[in-house]
């Protein structure tokens, strides 16, 4: 099979033909018909996510497609059967195998592209907000790195939970791709003074932030008593320090999130989240973006998209 694969953290990964996997006892395997692309993957490329496999990997967190075989002594998903799997890695490929606990059932609403596009970002924003933060309607929710791929569920959940959404982001074109999303107010990263603004619409309540440094900073001295700050990633390279005193001054609470580590010790929170999120697709409350769709062959380009921050919401290949 073709698959799209990290041989060296030195080199750029390339399109490999390697042998097709066969799954072991309590796995299925899909042939993979979509997989979204991560910031996190980009990182697994240079060898410093905190989940990176061994070498060499396949990257691609997470897919769509059907099942295809079943490992021996291995109950359902039927072959056959569309599934959704956040598997962590393997994703660029034609087939890959994981565990079949892992499996969702892919809605009828959902196309291959939707639902790759779905559990990361979604699930990410929907954790964070609500089983975290416990977001309330009415309160102020500013959203940094609000174009991009959990950035722009977090503009759309936080607007359907009732939350007076505040987008920050680079750039008129992705400002308007978070107003469309629900956006109440908008903030240019690169040419407005992000405290000031947000301190001008009465401060935040809660701030989510996949970016990281100088715009934490910002953030956080824009912050109401009693606010929480949920850090999601550092897209900007940067990790900041928080100091410990001034959380005392404001009452403030921070909080951080990795939605994959409860698939290992409380994977119920990420069961009830995607219930919920399935339910809000269906009824038509909310939509994947998704900016490019590229082919396998062209994964380099598609990263690439990524990592010049050419994309909004998200990038997926898909596997023809």
């Amino acid at each position: 099979m073709r698959a799209f694969q990290v041989t060296s953290h030195e080199t750029t990964p390339t399109i490999q033909d390697i042998p097709t996997p066969e799954p072991a006892k309590g796995e299925i395997r899909v042939r993979i018909r979509a997989c979204a692309l991560n910031f996190g993957d980009l990182l697994m490329i240079k060898g410093t996510y905190q989940e990176t496999p061994p070498l060499p990997f396949i990257l691609g967190m997470e897919v769509a497609g059907e099942v295809d075989a079943l490992g021996p002594d291995t109950k359902g998903p039927a072959v056959g059967s569309k599934v959704l799997v956040f598997g962590g890695k393997g994703g660029l490929a034609e087939f890959g195998c994981y565990r079949a606990e892992s499996a969702i059932p892919l809605p009828e609403s959902m196309s291959f592209e939707e639902a790759a596009a779905f559990p990361v970002a979604y699930g990410t924003s929907h954790v964070a907000l609500d089983y975290r933060a416990r977001l309330k309607e009415g309160e102020n929710l500013l959203v940094l790195g609000a174009a991009g791929g959990v950035g722009l569920t977090a503009v759309e959940i936080g607007k359907l939970m009732g939350a007076n959404v505040i987008a920050c982001a680079r750039g008129a074109e992705k400002l308007e791709v978070a107003k469309k999303m629900g956006a109440d107010h908008l903030i240019d990263a690169g040419s407005e003074d992000i405290r000031d603004a947000v301190k001008a619409l009465g401060g935040a309540d809660v701030v989510y932030d996949p970016v990281g440094g100088e715009q934490f900073k910002a953030a956080f001295r824009a912050c109401r008593p009693e606010a929480r700050l949920l850090p999601i990633g550092f897209a900007s390279g940067d990790i900041p320090s928080i100091p410990a005193n001034h959380l005392l001054v404001k009452n403030l609470t921070v909080m951080g999130l990795y939605w994959g580590g409860y698939m290992a010790f409380k994977p119920q929170v990420i069961l009830n989240s995607m219930r919920t999120l399935f339910g809000w697709h269906a009824e038509g409350k909310i939509k994947p973006h998704i900016s490019h769709v590229l082919p396998l062959d062209q994964a380099a380009d598609a990263y690439e998209l990524l990592r010049s921050r050419k994309s909004t919401g998200k990038v997926v290949v898909s596997v023809p």
